[in-house]
């Protein structure tokens, strides 16, 4: 067992079948490896000192963009939906039609609030995102073996580009699948592009966007990473996949919700705030070539 897998918050069911996949990873080595991840709270940190880090929605949301009557009804509809969201007691069915509802009403508030294209570099500026501790050397290791990373997120496409480039590791190997915004010719928001991507529907936008994921045909392995159930799916867009590894962090209400992971995902990383047990695993497929 790799070292980075005995730390205290990594949660594994079936060690033994871990230890397998990694194997068949290392043999396939970066040539055969693509990275398929989620991005709020999974690329991004959760938390920093003990205060919530924002998510890209959350960037435009609590920002000098909009007006402080729309700030408020956006924080009204956070408090009613993110609870809905992670409920393990609900079912994904249960919650699909209510993502919707949400991401929707949150759209038009911020269509109506008549943001400008260049004020975006400015709100991720000053707002408190951060990516994950380690983010640097993931990111350029992945550039450096050219191994495609596709981030599949629920944000906002141009906020968490802005936040990669901010960071300086937007590489060529990035790729993105999210809800972009769209200005028009004097570079005001008048709508979101496309069909919507909430949480719950990245099965649909994976086989969607299965075109962006067999690119490179060699790339049948994959690592997962995501921090909701809905993130599972991600990957379902992947051709003929020979291995696939799901890591998966797990950052809020953790003694309700570590059953529902450990029975979903192969690593369960328990408010961990960095890409230490990714990079690690990373290293060691890599070392190999």
């Amino acid at each position: 067992m790799l070292p980075v897998l005995a730390k205290p918050n990594v949660c594994i069911r079936d060690r033994k079948r871990v230890e397998e996949i990694i194997l068949s990873l290392q043999n396939g080595g970066a040539s055969k490896l693509q990275i398929i991840s989620d991005f709020d709270m999974t690329l991004t940190r959760f938390a920093h000192n003990g205060k919530r880090c924002p998510t890209s929605h959350n960037i435009v949301d609590t920002s000098r963009l909009i007006s402080e009557d729309c700030r408020k009804m956006l924080k009204d509809l956070l408090d009613t939906y993110y609870p809905i969201e992670i409920d393990p007691s609900r079912s994904v069915a249960e919650k699909l039609p209510l993502m919707v509802e949400w991401w929707m009403k949150a759209h038009a508030f911020l269509v109506e609030q008549k943001i400008r294209k260049d004020q975006l570099e400015m709100a991720v500026r000053e707002s408190d995102a951060m990516l994950r501790d380690g983010f640097k050397p993931f990111f350029d290791k992945l550039y450096e073996h050219s191994i495609p990373l596709v981030i599949f997120s629920a944000g906002i496409g141009d906020v968490l580009e802005e936040i990669i480039r901010q960071a300086g590791v937007f590489h060529p190997n990035v790729k993105v699948v999210s809800n972009y915004m769209d200005f028009d010719d004097n570079g005001v928001l008048r709508a979101f592009k496309g069909e919507l991507i909430h949480t719950y529907n990245k099965r649909e936008g994976a086989l969607k966007n299965s075109g962006l994921f067999n690119q490179q045909t060699e790339s049948r392995n994959i690592i997962l990473l995501g921090d909701s159930m809905g993130d599972l799916s991600m990957a379902d867009g992947v051709e003929n996949t020979e291995n696939i590894l799901k890591i998966g962090f797990l950052n809020d209400k953790v003694e309700e919700r570590r059953e529902q992971y450990l029975n979903s995902y192969d690593i369960v990383l328990v408010k961990d705030e960095s890409m230490d047990v990714v990079n690690g695993i990373l290293q060691h497929i890599i070392a190999k070539n």
